[in-house]
């Protein structure tokens, strides 16, 4: 609904495959990025466009439905969730009087001024133009005991027909989510290549500034050698974790035994199983067992741990290994095997490493 409002409006999807842009006689990097994709027009975007992107998704989505947009600008713009509930279960109040007292004209009146009001709801985004949309107006009004007049949301006398969808638009506020953009995963698959193991990063994969970075590196190899001799394996451990921390994003590669690398980006701090998935998805036979072995050969088998828990940020080249003994019976099944176990649609977007 909100996805083929946006795209209509001129919202679309990016052609261009964003993980390597066409730059003649440029050095190709790893990755050009951290990409999202907008759920609601389905577009991919860099990571520091996204907020903008959905932004402007959302207000072409008011266009045509100017209710369900701004439920979406609040529960999605604005970050304190406690406050957002606080705030919607207040609103939801001002809906549900109307609708259980419509004789009552106190409760279609809110001053704007008014403490609860002012603390609650003005500061979220997206406030005001929810009560727009569901038929309030701006209007001064006399306050008893009060010279100056004040300024007052007052439901327009039409809305007195339209009771159940108050009803309903109370009951979507209180049940939206948050909108957030889904990591991209960059999908690439490359040929056998020596570079398989030589990542170059950009900055998009850093908590840190590149200044930042440098920095860090600098210290720790002026200090690698005492370091070494002065702390116990418990710290290392627990310095190592640290550095982990630091990073939002890995970049990781999976060699098959013929060679090939699949390639995806992923947030440091998701479980290993995401990355499994993310290879069976990738073969033509998902049932095929196989392991995945880390740098040094060791093998990635506890699923829940995040990739910063196992070293695998801020990037990573891990090895495909089947399960052998399944592999025997498929060789004396005197089967026909594919050339490649990934999918022909992959193979067919291969690229060379460089």
């Amino acid at each position: 609904m909100a996805e083929a409002a946006a795209s209509e409006k001129g919202i679309s999807a990016d052609k261009e495959d964003p993980a390597f842009p066409d730059t003649e006689g440029a050095a190709r990097p790893s990755v050009s990025g951290v990409y999202f994709t907008c759920p609601l027009t389905g577009a991919v975007v860099r990571r520091d466009q996204k907020e903008k992107h959905m932004r402007e998704a959302i207000q072409l989505y008011s266009s045509t439905d100017p209710v369900a947009a701004s439920i979406l600008e609040i529960h999605t713009f604005n970050k304190d969730r406690e406050k957002v509930r606080v705030g919607v279960e207040t609103m939801a109040k001002y809906l549900d009087n109307i609708y259980l007292h419509p004789e009552e004209e106190k409760y279609r009146k809110i001053k704007l001024q008014n403490k609860v009001f002012q603390e609650r709801i003005n500061p979220l985004e997206g406030a005001h133009n929810f009560f727009q949309a569901v038929g309030f107006e701006t209007r001064t009004l006399p306050v008893p005991g009060q010279e100056a007049p004040e300024e007052h949301y007052v439901l327009k006398e039409e809305m007195l027909t339209r009771l159940e969808d108050l009803k309903d638009y109370k009951e979507q506020l209180l049940s939206s989510e948050p909108v957030r953009p889904q990591l991209d995963r960059q999908l690439c698959v490359f040929k056998p290549s020596p570079e398989a193991a030589r990542f170059e990063l950009p900055d998009d994969f850093f908590n840190l500034t590149a200044e930042e970075i440098k920095h860090e590196q600098r210290l720790r190899t002026e200090a690698v050698e005492k370091a070494a001799m002065l702390r116990t394996r418990a710290m290392r451990e627990k310095e190592e974790q640290r550095e982990m921390r630091k990073y939002n994003y890995t970049l990781l590669r999976v060699r098959f035994p013929d060679g090939y690398i699949l390639q995806g980006t992923f947030y440091a701090r998701e479980p290993v199983s995401v990355l499994y998935s993310f290879v069976r998805e990738a073969l033509r036979d998902d049932w095929l067992p196989f392991e995945l072995l880390g740098p040094g050969g060791l093998k990635v088998t506890d699923e829940n741990l995040a990739f910063n828990e196992c070293g695998l940020v801020p990037s990573a080249l891990l090895t495909l290994a089947w399960d052998t003994a399944v592999m025997s019976d498929i060789q004396a099944s005197g089967q026909e095997q594919p050339a490649s176990p990934l999918k022909p649609e992959l193979l067919s977007r291969v690229q060379t490493l460089s």
